[in-house]
């Protein structure tokens, strides 16, 4: 089995180091500039729970070094990815499944999905359709990402907590290259349920992202103020509750409450948002795949979602004058 890391920051580091660690697969990272340097140089570096381990997955520089993969798994910002699509060709071969490990709506989102809007592109994520061509849907496997980890230096993964990543095929069915990926997985020290509902706990993950993140881009507050200060929690408790109004009409069941998603946000504490880190960082921050394709999507089963489109307008405003969009 040959699996290839494409973008292999935090997460993606801390999936090609305890794969290669297994050593059961062929593992391939592509990154670049210093972290690449640092991983070819003295190896990938992961210190988890207190112990530090050092792994020495193949590392290039493109996919045309990498060659054909059997699983590409993208860990790239959802802004990134349809830069990216193009420079992923050489990784594919006939069978190649995409992992989709990308926070927010992905551009597979309508793939398969039974009801008048299947195979509908998500404009503000696949703004000129690129992705559905170039990374077609049928090669999608869904990948919800549990794990934070941070880079603190290149070559360096530093895990701090949670071991799941959930995945799914987009038409709900356990396939055998679904199995495969999870088995690999929970060899090299993982959970890795197969779901048949994929779409079901993308959005409770999304629901509290699509509140927490832009709230705190602009008060740049962390996530125990927002959830914690009256004003701030009311005003992420209507945008999740418009959220989950249009996740609804789209078919989308959820397994707790919007009280229960903010309670779980608040026990995080004292934590910056990736939206907010991206901020004080000057990076693209991911304004559309969070926040404009919730929007997208009220506006494809027309609902008005009023709170959730102030904030966006907010947001891509706050994003622009940084150089952050």
């Amino acid at each position: 089995m040959r699996i290839c890391i494409f973008g292999a920051g935090a997460i993606g580091g801390l999936m090609a180091a305890k794969l290669a660690a297994k050593g059961d697969v062929e593992v391939t990272v592509i990154a670049r500039g210093p972290h690449l340097a640092a991983m070819q140089a003295k190896g990938l570096r992961l210190v988890s729970e207190g112990q530090e381990t050092v792994v020495r997955p193949r590392c290039v520089a493109s996919a045309e070094e990498a060659g054909p993969q059997d699983y590409v798994v993208v860990t790239l910002k959802a802004h990134s990815l349809p830069g990216a699509a193009r420079q992923m060709q050489p990784l594919l071969h006939d069978g190649t499944a995409i992992v989709s490990a990308v926070n927010g709506i992905p551009w597979w989102y309508f793939y398969k999905l039974p009801g008048p809007f299947e195979d509908r592109r998500v404009a503000s994520v696949d703004p000129d359709g690129s992705l559905w061509e170039l990374l077609h849907p049928s090669r999608a496997i869904g990948c919800i990402v549990y794990p934070a980890a941070e880079v603190p230096e290149p070559g360096l993964i530093e895990h701090t907590y949670g071991d799941r990543f959930t995945l799914g095929e987009p038409d709900g069915s356990r396939s055998e290259r679904a199995n495969a990926l999870s088995a690999a997985l929970v060899a090299a020290g993982f959970k890795a349920p197969v779901r048949p509902r994929i779409r079901d706990e993308m959005w409770v993950k999304l629901w509290g992202n699509l509140a927490f993140n832009p709230l705190s881009a602009l008060t740049t507050a962390t996530l125990d103020v927002i959830t914690g200060d009256p004003e701030l929690k009311s005003v992420c408790r209507q945008m999740m509750l418009e959220g989950q109004a249009v996740a609804e009409k789209l078919g989308v069941r959820f397994a707790i409450d919007v009280d229960k998603r903010i309670a779980g946000g608040a026990e995080v504490g004292a934590h910056k948002t990736s939206m907010l880190q991206d901020l004080e960082r000057g990076r693209p921050m991911e304004v559309d795949a969070l926040l404009g394709s919730v929007v997208e999507l009220a506006d494809i089963v027309d609902l008005p979602a009023p709170t959730c489109r102030t904030v966006l307008a907010l947001l891509r405003t706050r994003a622009r004058l940084a150089g952050c969009y």
